[in-house]
């Protein structure tokens, strides 16, 4: 595509998840002229590594589809430095994920709203943003706290593998509930999973959003095109300088929005002046406006896999096979079926650890396989050829990061530190964790299949090895979240107003996506950014807000 003009209503800087959805809603008018930026490269229809539900293992970890961030040296995991996948395509971490759908808990909104200034973003609020964008397909149409008509469809995990059976089975005899739908009236309990997985392919925000907009005139999409910083006028943004072959640009902008995701955006805030005065200046970059929440109130989600043999020939095991892959991507191919049509991640649940939380703080994956993202097979599995695993974590860590960069190279990565087990209620929650899963996955239900656990085995018991192998083992879920947080200008560290999305201090800049979350929600977020993105279109073309909803949820009474 050639060079477009220079001067646009809109810049959205990030055609990722919020991106692609403020793309499609702010150009809607047809009037509107929007550009958006990304450094990545397109989500090609013939990308089989992106196309393909089960695929994707591959995009993570590869440069040409992630950006490979990685903390710094954590201190409370023996130094390890996480490596943290990011998607660097059209459809950001949509186009790279697991295609897991979940709102969170209707309280992680009420948390929203409790805060100053936060009012309008508790859960009344919320629920028709996620309406009006959802069509969950395995939902009535009656149903008040679903959406039926919106571009992102939903399929329900099919669950059907025996395995999947037993595990649900098995959580009602350790005492947990069964529910209809995690993201409808009650999220606590186990059931199948909503995914972005629609007719065997992947649904990513750019397919739902972008890309059936992307035929107006008045949008203007750049891929390969790296934003390098926001120029300012005063305090007010005027547009955006960026990088593309090999040549440097400038776009205009009345309005620049920034849809980085929690690690872009703050990173651009910063290398734009926007952010800590003092360590700017450390830097040599003139200081803008005087935001030292930029990069802070980092927050993440760390899980680990708990993996078992399995005695009965009942698993996805044997399509790891590099001698059965042409065939099942073949049969994808041709027909969108087969063990390549689904992401695998079909069921699991969300559980209290204790009586004491309010909600549940624990999420639970199932899979009928024992794999790591990057493809890794544990030598106990490989000699008895079948295994299964459990994905879980702590929800509401306690623990803070922070996100700051250590030059003005806009292609420097910044360096980000999460302060993983660095609490005592973290601590605390990852020991509950693995009791609570190592009950669930040792009930009588599951004793036909259960060949023993291979990770971390049965040598890590106590509370101290329990943390210890944490720390050696676990990996980050994949939800970098809060660095430039909603609050009132009051708050010291607040970056955007709740109200505008408007960067404080500033005219003309404003933050949707990932890193305005005050508190990351108990699941995975990909679905909250899309809700947030969906609410901020409004609050960015002066809309009046959808009406809150008065629909009723579950809450636990001890």
């Amino acid at each position: 595509m050639s060079t477009p003009k220079s001067a646009f209503d809109y810049v959205i800087v990030g055609g990722g998840s919020a991106g692609s959805v403020l793309a499609d809603r702010l150009s809607a008018d047809g009037h509107s002229t929007v550009l958006v930026l990304e450094a990545g490269r397109s989500d090609y229809p013939w990308d089989l590594f992106i196309q393909m539900p089960a695929a994707l293992t591959f995009p993570s970890g590869n440069r040409f589809y992630d950006w490979q961030y990685e903390s710094e040296p954590e201190p409370h995991m023996n130094g390890r430095r996480i490596a943290h996948a990011r998607g660097k395509v059209l459809g950001g971490s949509s186009s790279i994920n697991g295609m897991i759908f979940q709102r969170g808990n209707p309280l992680d909104y009420e948390r929203w709203g409790a805060d100053a200034g936060m009012s309008d973003w508790d859960w009344a609020h919320c629920l028709p943003y996620f309406r009006r964008m959802e069509n969950c397909l395995a939902a009535d149409r009656d149903d008040v706290m679903r959406g039926r008509s919106g571009p992102l469809v939903l399929e329900r995990g099919p669950a059907t593998n025996p395995l999947f059976g037993a595990f649900f089975d098995a959580a009602v005899q350790a005492g947990y509930p069964l529910t209809d739908d995690v993201n409808g009236f009650r999220q606590e309990g186990f059931a199948p999973f909503d995914r972005n997985v629609h007719k065997g392919r992947r649904l990513s925000a750019s397919r739902a959003y972008l890309r059936p907009a992307m035929s107006r005139k008045n949008l203007t999409v750049l891929t390969r095109a790296l934003a390098t910083g926001v120029t300012f006028d005063g305090t007010r943004a005027t547009g955006v300088t960026y990088s593309r072959n090999g040549r440097n640009h400038k776009a205009t902008a009345g309005e620049v929005i920034l849809c980085g995701g929690a690690i872009n955006s703050p990173q651009l805030l910063q290398l734009s002046g926007v952010g800590n005065a003092d360590e700017l200046r450390a830097l040599g970059i003139r200081s803008v406006v005087d935001l030292p929440g930029v990069g802070a109130n980092l927050q993440d989600h760390l899980e680990v896999y708990i993996q078992y043999a399995c005695t009965e020939p009942v698993t996805m095991q044997p399509y790891l096979s590099k001698l059965r892959q042409p065939f099942i991507g073949l049969e994808w191919i041709l027909a969108r079926k087969g063990p390549a049509a689904t992401n695998h991640f079909e069921g699991g649940g969300f559980v209290r650890s204790n009586e004491d939380v309010e909600y549940p703080n624990l999420m639970f994956h199932f899979l009928p396989i024992a794999v790591r993202y990057d493809g890794s097979v544990s030598e106990e599995v490989n000699r008895t050829g079948h295994g299964y695993q459990v994905h879980v974590g702590p929800m509401y860590s306690d623990a803070r990061g922070t996100l700051k960069i250590t030059s003005t190279d806009p292609r420097k990565h910044p360096a980000l530190r999460f302060n993983y087990l660095s609490t005592d209620q973290d601590k605390r929650e990852w020991v509950e964790s693995i009791r609570v899963a190592r009950d669930i996955l040792n009930q009588p239900a599951m004793a036909p299949y259960n060949g023993g656990e291979t990770s971390p085995g049965p040598s890590v018991s106590t509370d101290r090895e329990i943390l210890d192998w944490v720390a050696a083992d676990a990996e980050t879920a994949l939800h970098p979240s809060c660095t430039a947080k909603m609050g009132p200008a009051s708050d010291p560290f607040a970056v955007v107003d709740p109200a505008t999305m408007r960067v404080h201090g500033t005219q003309g800049l404003r933050v949707v996506d990932a890193s305005v979350m005050p508190y990351v929600t108990n699941g995975n977020i990909y679905a909250p950014v899309m809700m947030l993105a969906e609410k901020a279109a409004d609050l960015i073309l002066g809309r009046a807000p959808l009406a809150p909803s008065d629909a009723p949820f579950y809450r636990h009474t001890k």
